[in-house]
């Protein structure tokens, strides 16, 4: 069912590689829900996606640009231009890599220069992206920015390494940046902490499946797909949202909110039982007296 929330809007959409990519699904959801867009992606991402299939499929086009690049983002935001005519409406930021995550590296290990790129990626392309948008009055007035973001940028979560770093940092610049595109352009500027989601770049985090698992039992309505955060981009992008500004936004099933679930209880107490061979032994009895 469409609505027609985005009906007249124009939109430039980074990160979509495949069909995994909640880039993509946000693609998808703004053409059906009315709005032009434009997708762009690193040159060698796209060699590795089908991109093209889903510029065909929402009449568009593809612009190849490096977003840690201030030129390659000077002639997108040019050329994102003349194909609408003039200025869009709205922007979404999903980039994010961390060589140091590629490569297994830890946190207390970290490669810096690897860990400079995961930050130039990740979250200063925001930055870059939002100053040359600026610099050429891309937006329109009202106009609204989302950026991909993860809870990993206020709590720590074993695998996701130099990644909760950039997040933090990318919250940070949409705070800052929202102050002003604010004030000057009533442009909004928000990031949304979505639950772990199995996308290509997701899946090499270690210990990803498990860290699924985890927020999924502990999350009261569960973890949110792409799908869903797609409509919820959508709706960030609509008039309805129009005084929400430089927040963090967390969409994930209240996961953010929990502590511990009964369901990830009951997994921790059915491998305790089984990790204790000695039911009689006084320790374990105190243990398991005192989590259930």
């Amino acid at each position: 069912m469409t609505h027609n929330l985005l009906k007249g809007k124009k939109g430039l959409i980074f990160g979509a590689l495949n069909d995994q990519s909640i880039a993509w699904k946000v693609a998808e959801k703004a053409y059906e829900e009315g709005a032009e867009i434009v997708l762009t992606n690193a040159p060698f991402a796209m060699r590795l996606g089908s991109v093209d299939e889903l510029a065909e499929k929402c009449n568009t086009i593809v612009i190849p640009a490096d977003a840690t690049k201030v030129e390659d983002v000077e002639n997108l935001i040019v050329k994102t231009m003349e194909f609408f005519g003039g200025k869009f409406d709205f922007i979404l930021h999903s980039i994010g890599m961390s060589p140091n995550v590629r490569k297994g590296i830890t946190y207390d290990n970290l490669n810096y220069d690897y860990f400079l790129k995961t930050l130039d990626v990740s979250a200063l392309s925001f930055h870059k992206m939002l100053q040359v948008s600026r610099k050429h009055d891309a937006l329109n007035d009202w106009g609204s920015v989302v950026a991909l973001s993860y809870v990993a940028a206020q709590r720590t979560l074993y695998g996701y390494n130099d990644m909760g770093d950039a997040k933090a940092l990318l919250e940070s610049i949409a705070r800052s940046f929202g102050y002003i595109y604010g004030r000057e352009k009533r442009i909004r500027i928000n990031t949304i902490s979505q639950s772990p989601t199995a996308t290509t770049a997701g899946q090499g985090i270690m210990g990803f499946d498990g860290l699924v698992d985890f927020s999924n039992r502990v999350s009261p309505l569960g973890n949110a797909d792409a799908e869903e955060c797609a409509n919820f981009c959508v709706t960030m992008f609509s008039d309805f949202t129009r005084k929400i500004t430089m927040q963090n936004i967390f969409h994930d099933g209240g996961f953010s909110s929990m502590g511990m679930s009964k369901r990830a209880m009951d997994v921790y107490n059915k491998n305790l039982d089984e990790c204790c061979e000695d039911k009689d032994n006084d320790e374990f009895k105190d243990i398991t007296y005192k989590i259930k």
